[in-house]
């Protein structure tokens, strides 16, 4: 029986979602959950034992009144058997936890290393206050994709994931494939993962990073080869060009306003990078870092008064007229 079926048994449907650490479908998720496994196992075994051990200890105490007819046990006696008991215990104990030790030793080694020797894919993933930039290097400057809380990887394929943080101590975590690894200012960590069932996983940030700690998420996309690569080349595009008279308004106000001082988007003058890259932000499923699904409602809530939506972003608010904002939003939707 697979771990899968074993925790599809042992837990609710609630476990079994997108992100669960009891559900890997990759394999260092794989070992840090037969790994969980083996602890649980281990504490229920320790657990049991207890018990019987103590309820075996109250069913042998003697009453308050001794019969003098029943003969008083050899001290001596005792004591060894209680010192063999006890010598017993602890040695079992000591080759418990040198199991359990030797384990996550061996588990931690495998998942550092590449999983596979095919040929792998790189990402970049630096961390924010409170969103994930997420790039795509490669040599040929204009063919590196940059994109924002939506991570794209095929199936099967090794990726090597290089992360980075701009300001406080973040968390890379994505329970379905991965432990959580730690993204710390000044330095860059490096580590492997490799999805081996397509899905849309959900990551999130795991270490307390400030006040939207909790709205700090990302979707990771595995797909196939040809739908990753049909992905790739359209996030490869600049921006669509606007075609209605209301997305070529919608355009002039984006790079008129304020917008245009953290965003960037590829075809237009716009290339600041405080805040994410917009070239394609039609084509995400969610915007604040996968706070809320990426419809017009939320996008215009969000454009207007973001700390009604996410207290505390760095994004401060917008004031447009109704018609400004409605041909930007337009815009926004045409950039797929």
């Amino acid at each position: 029986m697979r771990f899968s079926d074993i925790s599809a048994l042992a837990f609710s449907d609630p476990l079994s979602g997108n992100q669960s650490a009891l559900n890997p479908t990759g394999p260092d998720a794989t070992r840090v959950a037969h790994l969980w496994l083996i602890i649980l196992i281990i504490s229920i075994a320790v657990f049991a034992l207890v018990w019987i051990a103590l309820l075996y200890g109250i069913a042998r105490r003697p009453g308050g009144d001794a019969d003098p007819a029943t003969p008083i046990l050899d001290t001596a006696a005792s004591d060894r058997i209680s010192t063999r008991v006890v010598s017993i215990a602890a040695a079992i104990t000591v080759v418990t936890l040198f199991f359990v030790l030797i384990s996550s030793v061996v588990a931690g080694r495998l998942t550092s290393e590449p999983v596979g020797n095919q040929k792998h894919i790189a990402i970049t993933v630096i961390g924010h206050q409170w969103w994930w930039e997420v790039q795509y290097p490669n040599t040929e400057a204009d063919r590196t994709v940059i994109t924002a809380n939506e991570i794209h990887i095929p199936v099967g394929v090794p990726v090597e994931i290089t992360t980075a943080s701009r300001d406080v101590i973040h968390s890379f975590w994505v329970p379905n494939l991965t432990g959580k690894h730690d993204l710390t200012p000044g330095y860059n960590t490096a580590f492997w993962l490799r999805a081996d069932r397509a899905g849309d996983y959900r990551g999130q940030c795991a270490e307390f990073c400030g006040l939207q700690h909790a709205e700090m998420g990302f979707h990771l996309i595995a797909e196939s080869q040809a739908k990753f690569q049909a992905w790739e080349n359209d996030q490869l595009r600049p921006g669509a060009t606007p075609v209605t008279a209301q997305e070529q308004r919608g355009q002039q106000v984006f790079v008129r306003s304020e917008c245009m001082m953290c965003h960037a988007i590829g075809g237009t003058i716009a290339g600041s990078r405080l805040g994410p890259d917009l070239t394609h932000l039609a084509s995400r499923q969610t915007i604040a870092a996968a706070t809320v699904p990426n419809n017009i409602g939320n996008l215009a809530g969000w454009v207007v008064d973001p700390q009604h939506i996410k207290p505390g972003t760095l994004m401060p608010p917008n004031e447009l007229s109704s018609g400004d904002m409605n041909d930007l939003l337009s815009y926004l939707q045409s950039l797929k």
